[in-house]
């Protein structure tokens, strides 16, 4: 069929034409901004899930009910090589010289210019036209010391919007690269908020890992957050994801089409979006039938092993992609930390700082102690495909070094 007719968009946080089974996750949130528009504390909420659910699609509809209800929001997507001050510092300038602009001098706002100010000052932060003509604001949110900082800022932030009548959303995907210690700065600012009841909260995702790293930097993290789970779609919403953008334009899909596709994709939506988008390339008439989805599976494996899974595999060194080969050798998961080290021929001890790294760059996970899983739907069969030769290790303990 026409592809420039093409309904299925496979991309990073692209909205599908079909935001199929995640009306629940979206009231959550509006509620969290409506409460919050109303003077009542709510949970921050952070949606977790695995690679490919659809987490930043839900985040950028969440900034959007946040502008419609005339939120100012500030969006940043953690990674390894920045730390939070370098992520939050723009997005916080950018929201304060809003408030700022908003009408006459109002000295809550101009105190947390000079507030931000200091800040940038103490993490020794500077960027080109970044210059706020401003004298830091001494004794506020600059000791040096983020966890006794950043909540001093997001005070002074909270007070800034409410002095104008506005309230503050903040947005943090991938919020598993955060280190503990910005975690728990993170968490401790907006305890200061809440506390104050005013106007900041904070709705974000990241990977599964997400709760444990949130228990470890506060205990009383899970008073302050929600943690809703986006998982694989159901099979009626799949169908729906499939189904209704093609019916919209004309195009049906038979039942044997369907269940081929549901099959493969195992109800994640971005690789629902990419089965989709092949099958109807493929599709020559306005039915698709299962005869469509086959020819289209060999070209949807293709483009992700190129690109969503391929660039994940080249982060790796050589020791973890072997660790997760092994983990693929034994299906996909999750599996016990010490049957990897077998089939590894050596000692949990020994193989455990890969785990541990691969953990931080978000390629496993620890759904249970000493269990291990994708972070990635599927990579298990990735894995074997982009190492076919595996060796068999013989399972001896006196293989294990």
């Amino acid at each position: 069929m026409d592809e420039n007719r093409n309904p299925f968009v496979p991309g990073a946080g692209t909205q599908p034409p079909e935001l199929a089974g995640r009306s629940d996750l979206i009231k959550r949130a509006e509620v969290t901004l409506e409460r919050m528009a109303a003077g009542r504390f709510s949970k921050s909420m952070i949606i977790i899930g695995l690679r490919g659910v659809g987490k930043t699609v839900l985040l950028n509809r969440f900034r959007e009910s946040a502008r419609e209800r005339g939120y100012a929001d500030a969006y940043v997507e953690a990674h390894e090589q920045k730390l939070l001050p370098e992520l939050l510092v723009p997005e916080l300038r950018r929201i304060i010289l809003e408030l700022d602009r908003l009408g006459a001098v109002e000295q809550t706002v101009k105190r947390a210019l000079r507030g931000l100010r200091g800040f940038m000052s103490a993490f020794k932060l500077s960027y080109a036209g970044f210059d706020l003509g401003i004298d830091p604001l001494h004794g506020e949110a600059d000791s040096g010391d983020l966890e006794a900082d950043l909540p001093s800022l997001f005070a002074l932030l909270g007070e800034a919007a409410r002095s104008r009548g506005r309230l503050v959303s903040i947005f943090v995907d991938e919020v598993q690269y955060l280190s503990e210690t910005d975690m728990s700065a993170l968490i401790m600012a907006l305890h200061r908020t809440a506390q104050q009841n005013l106007p900041v909260t904070m709705l974000a995702a990241g990977l599964p890992q997400v709760v444990g790293l949130t228990g470890r930097s506060k205990s009383y993290s899970e008073r302050l957050f929600d943690f809703p789970e986006a998982g694989p779609l159901t099979r009626e919403d799949a169908t729906a994801a499939l189904t209704a953008p093609t019916e919209s334009l004309g195009v049906t899909w038979s039942a044997d089409a369907v269940a081929t596709a549901l099959a493969a994709t195992q109800g994640y939506p971005y690789f629902l979006q990419e089965w989709g988008y092949q099958t109807w390339n493929a599709a020559q008439g306005s039915r698709i039938e299962k005869e469509d989805v086959d020819r289209a599976t060999k070209e949807a494996v293709s483009r992700l092993d190129a690109s969503f899974f391929r660039v994940r595999f080249d982060r790796l060194t050589p020791a973890e992609r072997e660790y997760l080969r092994a983990m693929a050798q034994l299906g996909p998961g999750p599996h016990r930390s010490g049957d990897v080290a077998d089939e590894l021929g050596k000692s949990v001890m020994l193989v455990g700082p890969r785990r541990a790294k691969l953990i931080a760059k978000g390629m496993v996970y620890s759904p249970a102690h000493g269990d291990t899983a994708f972070t990635v739907p599927m990579f298990d069969q990735f894995m074997v495909r982009a190492i076919p030769d595996w060796p068999i290790v013989q399972r001896r303990r006196g293989a294990r070094g």
